[in-house]
């Protein structure tokens, strides 16, 4: 019988695991730490580890996977397969080298394209046309391992980072579903990735968080839609910072200056980019609920001919 080790930690990984686990059964789930959530700092468990717990099956929470306590823990149930999905750590080579069949790891991008911590928020971002998942081979290097198989999907206008987590950890369910019968066999097909095609996508820091309008309007609307539902982008109202959960393109040519508030839409208000207007639809002033950006023109219309800035 087969002994799976399944890594994961996001919402992104939840489908896989369970799968995973219909299919083929879990040995041990590792996932990371319960971590402090919301204003009053609630220690919470990861999506992954609370499924492993409605799925019975065993937990492994370390801080880190280089200590001697994890080596052992994973050497000594000496698994067939590794497989891995948006875990959050590296794991060292003396990890990587138990698994007889190796280690696996789906991966939110069409490799080598966007390796790294935050492939989805950068692709939407980035304004890519499209997207996908890559089952591959884990290798010391970061994302770098042999290709396995992949699939890829359209990134729509009304897409976010949100809407785009769920497709992709839907498709990346099936590939892997699909694609170990032929591990298991080991009739499957690996190719090596060309490290010249590689772009990087590193996770989102509070510098990317910072909407700016003097870009075109197709790279505002990129970037708001990039950042939502989480972490939310945001400009700056005076000194009060200003979340923009969601926008639309209008096709509307201005000459007015980036960030100034135009005027109000049937959904929300107008704002300048380099270019063109932006529809914003929904926001949340600092210390305010969230808000139908409609409702909040309509009660500061004062704010019209204002302009957002950016917080330097």
């Amino acid at each position: 019988m087969t002994k799976i080790i399944f890594m994961g930690t996001p919402d992104f990984s939840v489908p896989i695991l369970k799968e995973l686990h219909k299919e083929y059964g879990v040995d041990l789930v590792i996932s990371q730490p319960a971590r402090p959530v919301g204003r009053k700092k609630v220690m919470t468990d990861p999506p992954v580890a609370l499924a492993a717990k409605l799925l019975g099956i065993e937990l492994y929470q370390p801080e880190t996977m280089k200590s001697e306590e994890a080596f052992s823990i994973v050497s000594d149930l000496q698994p067939d397969l590794i497989i891995t999905a948006a875990f959050g750590q590296l794991l060292p080579e003396n990890i990587l080298n138990i698994p007889v069949l190796g280690a696996l790891n789906v991966h939110a991008s069409l490799l080598p394209k966007h390796r790294g911590g935050a492939p989805i928020h950068r692709a939407v971002i980035n304004g890519d046309d499209e997207t996908g998942v890559t089952l591959m081979y884990m290798a010391k290097k970061l994302d770098a391992g042999d290709i396995i198989a992949s699939r890829s999907i359209k990134i729509e206008d009304s897409d976010n980072t949100g809407t785009m987590f769920d497709k992709l950890s839907r498709v990346g369910a099936s590939l892997l579903m699909d694609t170990l019968p032929a591990i298991l066999d080991e009739t499957n097909e690996r190719t090596p990735q060309n490290d010249l095609d590689a772009t990087f996508s590193p996770n989102i820091l509070k510098s990317d968080e910072v909407i700016s309008f003097n870009k075109p309007a197709r790279e505002v609307f990129n970037h708001i839609r990039g950042l939502a539902p989480w972490p939310v982008g945001h400009t700056m109202l005076g000194d009060q910072r200003l979340k923009l959960f969601s926008a639309e393109l209008t096709n509307q040519r201005t000459d007015k200056e980036p960030g100034t508030i135009t005027g109000k839409s049937d959904s929300g208000f107008l704002v300048a980019a380099a270019d063109e207007l932006v529809n914003i639809t929904e926001v949340q002033l600092a210390g305010k609920k969230k808000n139908k950006a409609l409702d909040f023109i309509n009660n500061n219309s004062d704010l019209i001919g204002r302009k957002l800035g950016e917080d330097i």
